[in-house]
C-alpha cells in the first residue's frame, strides 16, 4: 500500500496508507458509528459526494457479497479507516473491498487514527475534505475550490420507472435515491412496487391507481429540490396512504408547513436510542441523518410527532392528523442496523387495507 493523505478544509493532515482506487477524490466528510455493515453503508446512495469515517477500527474482513448491496452504482467519495483488513472470513465473499473500491474508483485510505479525527469533526461544522498523494500547498487550494454540487438526489435517482414485483398491495415507491433495503422490507410484505423518478407529479402517480406511497431515503439538503415535489406531496397525501423515511421525512415535513435546519453534526449510525411518544418505549434504529425538522415550526393542528431523539431531542417521526400518512427521519429497513423500528411498513399497509375498506 503507497503513502496517501487525508487532508481537511481547516487545514489539518493525515498520513496513511492508501487501498482501493488509486484516485484522488473530494467530498463532503462524515463519520459512520456502525459496527458491522461498511458494504450496505458504502452502497448506500445518501453518501452521495461524501468521504465515509468508520469508527469501527478493522474493515474489510467480511468481504463483499451479492446480498448486501443497498445500490449497484455507488456514489462514495472515499473511504477513512483505522485497520484495513484484506482476509474475508464470509462464505459469501467472493470480492475483497479493495478490488470493490477499485472496480468503482472510490480510493481508500488506513492507518487513520480515526477517534482523534471523529472528536475533531464532531467539534466543527461538517467540512470538505480529500485524499490525495502529496499535501502540499496546492492540493489544499484545489480543495478549497472544490464546489460540491447540491443536485444529488438527481444525479441517484432512476430515470426511468421499473417494478419489484409481488401479489399484494400496490405501491408506488418514489426515488430520492433508493436504498434496496426497502425494496427488500415491501417484498417481504408481497407488495407489488412500482419505483418512480424523483420527479413524478401526482397525476402520474394517480394514473398507476397505487394503494400506498412510500417516499425514500435520499442525498442532501431537502431545500434543494423544486417545489413541485412538496406539491406532490400535497396532493396525494390526501388521496392515498403514504410512507416517508429519511429526506422524504423532510420533504413531508415541509409540504405540510414544517421547516428543516441543517444539524451542527451529522447522525450516522445504528446505535441511536428513540422513544416511541405513544408507547413510550424506546427503540434503536439506523440513522443517516444530516437535517432535523424544526419542532417549534410544526402546525400541531396538522401534525403529531410520534417519535424523538434521546440523544439531541431531534424529531423523527410525525403523522399527519387528517390524512393516512406519516414519516420517519431513521431508516426503518434496518440495513444494517437494528429491526426495532421495521413494523413501520406493517403499519403503513394497515393504512392501506383501511383506506382500502
Amino acid at each position: 500500500m503507497t503513502t496517501r493523505y487525508l487532508i481537511l478544509e481547516d487545514g489539518t493532515s493525515y498520513k496513511g496508507k492508501g487501498f482501493g482506487a488509486e484516485a484522488t477524490t473530494t467530498g463532503e466528510i462524515i463519520v459512520n458509528s456502525n459496527m458491522l455493515g461498511y458494504q450496505e453503508v458504502i452502497t448506500n446512495q445518501i453518501y452521495h459526494n461524501q468521504i465515509i469515517v468508520f469508527t469501527q477500527p478493522s474493515i474489510g474482513n467480511t468481504g463483499i457479497n451479492h446480498k448486501s448491496f443497498e445500490a449497484i452504482v455507488t456514489n462514495t467519495k472515499g473511504v477513512v479507516v483505522k485497520e484495513y483488513s484484506n482476509v474475508s472470513t464470509n462464505r459469501l465473499g467472493n470480492l475483497n473491498l479493495d478490488l470493490f473500491l477499485k472496480q468503482h474508483n472510490i480510493p481508500g485510505i488506513a492507518g487513520i487514527d480515526t477517534r482523534e479525527l471523529t472528536r475533531r469533526l464532531n467539534k466543527k461544522p461538517t467540512m470538505k475534505a480529500s485524499i490525495v498523494d502529496i499535501d502540499d500547498e496546492h492540493a489544499f487550494d484545489q480543495l478549497h475550490a472544490t464546489v460540491l454540487t447540491n443536485q444529488q438526489v438527481k444525479q441517484v435517482s432512476t430515470t426511468s420507472p421499473f417494478p419489484n414485483t409481488g401479489d399484494g398491495n400496490n405501491i408506488v415507491l418514489i426515488d430520492f435515491g433508493l436504498k434496496y433495503g426497502i425494496l427488500r422490507k415491501l417484498a417481504d410484505l408481497d407488495c407489488n412496487v412500482i419505483v418512480m423518478p424523483w420527479d413524478t407529479s401526482s397525476k402520474a402517480i394517480f394514473d398507476l391507481d397505487p394503494d400506498g406511497v412510500v417516499l425514500s431515503t435520499g442525498p442532501g439538503s431537502p431545500l434543494d429540490l423544486p417545489s413541485s415535489v412538496l406539491e406532490m406531496i400535497k396532493d396525494v397525501q390526501k388521496e392515498i396512504p403514504m410512507f416517508s423515511m429519511g429526506l422524504g421525512h423532510e420533504l413531508f415535513a415541509l409540504a405540510n408547513g414544517a421547516n428543516v435546519y441543517k444539524l451542527d453534526g451529522e447522525h450516522h449510525g445504528s446505535n441511536h436510542p428513540i422513544r416511541q411518544i405513544i408507547t413510550n418505549q424506546i427503540i434503536y434504529a439506523s440513522q443517516s441523518e444530516g437535517y432535523a425538522v424544526d419542532p417549534k415550526s410544526i402546525i400541531h393542528d396538522q401534525l403529531l410527532i410520534t417519535y424523538v431523539d434521546l440523544v439531541n431531542g431531534t424529531v423523527q417521526g410525525i403523522r399527519h392528523r387528517d390524512y393516512p400518512a406519516f414519516s420517519v427521519q431513521f431508516s426503518p429497513d434496518g440495513g444494517p442496523g437494528p429491526q426495532d423500528s421495521a413494523d413501520t411498513f406493517e403499519e403503513f399497509l394497515e393504512n392501506v387495507s383501511s383506506q382500502r375498506r
